[in-house]
């Protein structure tokens, strides 16, 4: 199936938008994406006809506010692959997902020596908690490098996994696009006896997920890079640990009775869903799986593959560009790159008054950032919007700010 990105962008009030006297070309998808009327509306028609609390209310509009909560939840499990709804933890994002699964398994299965392996392309949502819990607990942290190819060097992975309780990696780099063999390095950590989460932000929004097929034990998505609502995102568990894990929030909604000599927490998924829940934005993604799904997420991918191939000629054409990353049939829809003698930031500007946005920075990947010997870099990211005469926009831009700042 061919996309037919003129139409996509259609459903895309933002994209109309003039920035500086000119249409915006949105090349930073990575980073957050834009949203779809269906998305807006979505969410809009819950808070006028139908917003309430859900689990609590017996009248009317809170069971249907229930129903609109507990439906995004069977979309995204159905989404994901699960084997049912209740194996999906709503979070705020794939960033608190982590902190759940860092706190609540971390804290009731990890001691002084024990072993968490990450790697060199992690975004800081996979490192910072696993150092929180470095400090507190005093594990090790063991990192597994890039190779000249930006791909992982895992020639020596099960050393690295050696006496490791888990291993968490990252389904796609969020800065360079690099996508990993979800299922064998699963299949490694569980040779090890180690478990294996996934941060599958970057890869969910482009790619068919399937937990089962990928046979990890943790997977946390965010929903604002898959066309849906900042405040929502999740973690997909098997049952078995979700059940062990003790609650990481307290509060209402969590729990199955409250004493003054304790508490007893609530069933699975709601234990971990404490106050009141980001409602609205949930249902919001729920319509985002919905519109991912109309399109064709082989479309998408297939579009994405094409879009970085394009890019990385054009902009490789440019006289003192440094392109960083793997080839476009091993990358996401992401090329990074620097302009010799121009500071990322000053490209980004330069670009920004032609209406172009890309991100200039560390991406939230300075041990990256540090691997390559950069304090930050620019990003552009593409998807299903993306035309091709927008790459042709960014190629001119980038050969203005070089001009400009010789």
């Amino acid at each position: 199936m061919t996309l037919d990105v003129a139409r996509v962008q259609a459903d895309f009030p933002i994209l109309k938008r003039q920035v500086h006297g000119k249409r915006l070309v949105y090349l930073d998808s990575a980073s957050s994406s834009q949203k779809p009327v269906a998305v807006l509306d979505a969410m809009d028609r819950l808070y006028r006809e139908s917003y309430a609390n859900v689990h609590r209310g017996v009248y009317s509009i809170a069971e249907e506010a229930t129903a609109a909560y507990e439906g995004a939840r069977a979309r995204l499990a159905r989404f994901l692959g699960a084997a049912a709804p209740s194996e999906v933890v709503f979070t705020r994002n794939v960033t608190e997902a982590i902190n759940l699964v860092a706190y609540a398994w971390g804290r009731s299965n990890l001691q002084t020596g024990d072993v968490v392996v990450l790697t060199q392309l992690e975004h800081h949502a996979n490192v910072v908690p696993w150092h929180i819990l470095a400090a507190e607990r005093g594990i090790e942290l063991r990192w597994v490098p890039l190779d000249e190819q930006y791909r992982l060097d895992t020639s020596g992975l099960d050393r690295l996994l050696d006496g490791a309780k888990l291993f968490a990696y990252s389904a796609a780099s969020n800065v360079l696009g690099t996508m990993n063999d979800v299922r064998a390095l699963a299949d490694a950590a569980h040779a090890a006896g180690a478990l294996a989460l996934v941060d599958a932000a970057q890869y969910a929004p482009h790619r068919h997920v399937d937990v089962a097929a990928w046979d990890a034990d943790f997977v946390g998505v965010t929903g604002h890079k898959m066309l849906g609502p900042t405040g929502i995102g999740a973690l997909w568990s098997r049952p078995e640990l979700l059940e062990a894990m003790p609650p990481f929030l307290g509060g209402g909604e969590m729990i199955r009775d409250v004493r003054q000599d304790g508490f007893t927490p609530n069933e699975v998924p709601w234990k971990f869903e404490a106050g009141t829940m980001p409602i609205a934005e949930a249902v919001g993604l729920g319509a985002a799986i919905d519109y991912l799904e109309a399109v064709g997420l082989e479309a998408i991918e297939a579009h994405e593959h094409a879009l970085a191939a394009y890019a990385l000629d054009a902009l490789g054409e440019v006289p003192g560009i440094t392109l960083y990353g793997p080839p476009p049939g091993r990358r996401a829809g992401i090329v990074m790159f620097n302009v010799d003698g121009v500071h990322p930031h000053d490209v980004a500007q330069i670009l920004d008054l032609d209406g172009i946005a890309i991100r200039a920075g560390h991406h939230c990947c300075q041990p990256l950032m540090r691997k390559l010997g950069v304090p930050a870099t620019n990003r552009a990211s593409f998807y299903l919007y993306t035309l091709p005469e927008e790459i042709d926009r960014l190629v001119a831009g980038v050969h203005r700010a070089r001009e400009l700042m010789r």
